[in-house]
């Protein structure tokens, strides 16, 4: 699953990075290092009428458009790979609403056989930012006559770096396949679903963090911070 990120780089860096159409009006994106579920994140995706690259805030926990309130969001964060184009709440926002949601890493929490579950930082070994792949919606029943928009990140099965921390992982979507996923006019859901895949395990590193993260009110650079005997449960390279 992925239940907590972080997206630390600059609104400017992230519009060249994925060729956001409008630059004109700069906005402040403050470093965010534990993103949790309901909170506004940003996102990728292309406008309908222009055809460009858009920039958005959307709320994490995808609240259908039919749902009778938002509340349904919460658990909705993630949509599973295998079974996306199946989902009656889903398979139109995968068909015509998808977005790119931009992380520097995420955390995954490791089951032990005693004590809590020990959080790990995943990101790429070379600290590159990255794109999970998401879809969006629109809610338009709100009593104050304010649209909502969501999201959901998509999962898929752990890779061989993940898999000793949890079973199950973000779709990461490599930078050439960026394209595809935002061409909602151009590629039906049958042309996209083959990239909702692990991402290489050698090209990303995981290593164990503070507990520090395992609050949600936390987020701050401390979020990074490695535990004591990080040293000793390095993953990747």
């Amino acid at each position: 699953m992925c239940g907590r990120f972080s997206l630390t780089l600059a609104w400017s860096d992230l519009a060249a990075l994925y060729r956001i159409g409008d630059r004109s009006i700069p906005r402040n994106l403050a470093p965010r290092y534990n993103i949790a579920p309901t909170q506004g994140v940003t996102a990728v995706r292309t406008d309908p009428v222009s055809g460009q690259r858009e920039l958005v805030e959307l709320r994490w926990g995808l609240v259908p458009s039919r749902a009778r309130d938002t509340s349904v969001g919460a658990r909705m964060i993630n949509a599973r790979a295998e079974t996306v184009a199946e989902k009656p709440a889903l398979h139109q926002a995968l068909a015509r609403r998808r977005c790119l949601i931009p992380a520097d890493g995420f955390y995954e929490w490791q089951a032990r056989a005693t004590g809590p579950k020990r959080p790990f930082l995943v990101a790429m070994s070379d600290a590159s930012p990255f794109a999970f792949a998401g879809l969006w919606e629109r809610w338009d029943r709100s009593a104050d006559g304010k649209p909502v928009e969501s999201c959901t990140i998509i999962t898929t099965t752990a890779n061989d770096l993940v898999r000793p921390i949890h079973d199950r992982m973000p779709v990461i979507l490599a930078a050439e396949h960026h394209e595809a996923w935002l061409d909602v006019a151009g590629r039906p859901p049958e042309a996209v679903v083959g990239l909702l895949t692990p991402f290489p395990a050698d090209r990303m590193a995981a290593r164990p963090v503070s507990t520090y993260v395992n609050t949600v009110a936390h987020d701050d650079a401390r979020c990074f911070e490695p535990a004591d005997d990080a040293d000793t449960d390095l993953f990747g390279t």
